[in-house]
């Protein structure tokens, strides 16, 4: 799983808007220069806006995420479950499928990959897990060469869970916030590597309280 091109806008925009309801905008004391640096009068009314619920923390859908997410299918089925006020444009499986080699290194997620457990499961004197994916790249060379769909239909049949997609995604602070409570103590290890990347967004620790 890969996570990249993260960016964080409309920040200083949201923390404005946040002292709206009662027009102390005079106590705005953050800076939003190369940096985000919330003051101690902003930070505090954006936590306690935060800790009042959500009818009150409205300036957390105002703070927008964009990142590059590559990760297995598996992961964005789940993913896939948080849709309010988010975007995505992934890379299509369906227009690249046949342009490039299909390898276990390459196009699957192998980031805690037990080769002690795959190794075990052998057909011949081969790994089942070698000839399954020279099974599907059979299919995409064979596709290519006889420009058949049946062979692209069946090649895009059996591609596992583990298939890696790329997808640019757009969300908001709000949306982070409840992603990190409810996914953080998942079995599956990418939401770990997700939810860590989300407190590294700026105030987001803070915002959490942790």
């Amino acid at each position: 799983m890969k996570i990249e091109n993260i960016s964080v806008y409309n920040f200083e925009n949201a923390i404005r808007g946040m002292r709206n309801p009662l027009n102390s905008w005079s106590r705005n004391d953050s800076t939003f220069n190369d940096e985000i640096i919330l003051g101690e009068n902003d930070l505090a009314l954006a936590t306690g806006l935060i800790s009042a619920g959500t009818e009150h923390r409205k300036f957390l859908r105002q703070i927008f995420v964009s990142m590059d997410i590559t990760a297995p299918l598996y992961w964005w089925k789940e993913f896939d479950t948080y849709k309010i006020g988010t975007t995505a444009n992934s890379c299509s499986t369906m227009h690249t499928l046949l342009k490039y080699p299909i390898t276990m290194y390459k196009n699957f997620e192998t980031d805690d990959l037990d080769m002690d457990i795959l190794s075990s499961f052998t057909t011949g004197d081969k790994p089942t897990i070698k000839i399954f994916i020279d099974f599907l790249e059979n299919l995409r060379l064979k596709a290519i060469e006889t420009k058949d769909s049946r062979y692209w239909k069946e090649l895009v049949r059996w591609l596992p869970e583990g298939w890696l997609q790329k997808r640019t995604w757009t969300g908001n602070y709000e949306i982070l916030m409840n992603m990190y409570k409810q996914r953080k103590s998942h079995k599956l290890t990418e939401w770990h590597t997700f939810c860590d990347k989300i407190l590294e967004l700026p105030y987001m620790k803070e915002f959490l309280d942790l």
